[in-house]
């Protein structure tokens, strides 16, 4: 071989050697940006995730107090800060939102009603008539004091650091005196 062909050669060499590290270098660019894209969306999930969990965590706080069904409109009124990760800061901001809203009113009947259940017995009452109140004759078949709701609770969360919003409803069915029904349900009987 002579000088000039092998001076060809290693420049050849080094052609295809500079070509090999760009395509390298692209597939190395490439993978960093899908990466980077697939952390964020993994981030945002995570995001989404908690303030799901808060807006349900409000729910749940509302329903097992109570309080939502002889004043709705008060409850909703003030915000719940709540703390996710522990370090005693609130990380989200959760509000009900709509106010809890009676959907329906059922007459609950005594037939229903067992005296064994501490719950069941404040609806049974006197035998004294008292208006809401149809003992249906001699068995006691008729309506007891209390009236069965059907409530929509929701709750909503927005993060203003990531923009993610969420929404919770939850349907939840609740025995209440018959005048507390009268006074937060508007439809019942």
């Amino acid at each position: 071989m002579n000088a000039a062909s092998r001076g060809r050669q290693r420049g050849a060499t080094l052609l295809v050697t500079l070509v090999m590290l760009l395509l390298v270098g692209l597939v190395a660019v490439s993978a960093l940006g899908g990466s980077t894209r697939n952390l964020r969306v993994a981030g945002n999930m995570q995001v989404r995730g908690e303030a799901a969990a808060v807006a349900q965590e409000l729910v749940e706080r509302t329903i097992s107090s109570g309080a939502f069904t002889r004043d709705p409109i008060a409850v909703a009124a003030e915000p719940a800060a709540i703390d996710v990760d522990g370090d005693g800061r609130p990380d989200y901001l959760a509000r009900l939102d709509p106010a809890p809203a009676c959907l329906r009113v059922r007459p609950v009947r005594m037939t229903e009603l067992d005296p064994e259940v501490p719950g069941d017995v404040a609806c049974m009452g006197s035998s004294t008539p008292m208006p809401g109140r149809d003992l249906g004759g001699p068995a006691g078949g008729g309506d007891s004091l209390c009236r069965e709701t059907l409530w929509n609770v929701g709750a909503s969360v927005s993060d203003d650091v990531t923009g993610a919003m969420v929404r919770v409803h939850q349907g939840i069915a609740v025995r209440i005196p018959v005048t507390d029904a009268m006074n937060a349900c508007p439809a019942a009987p």
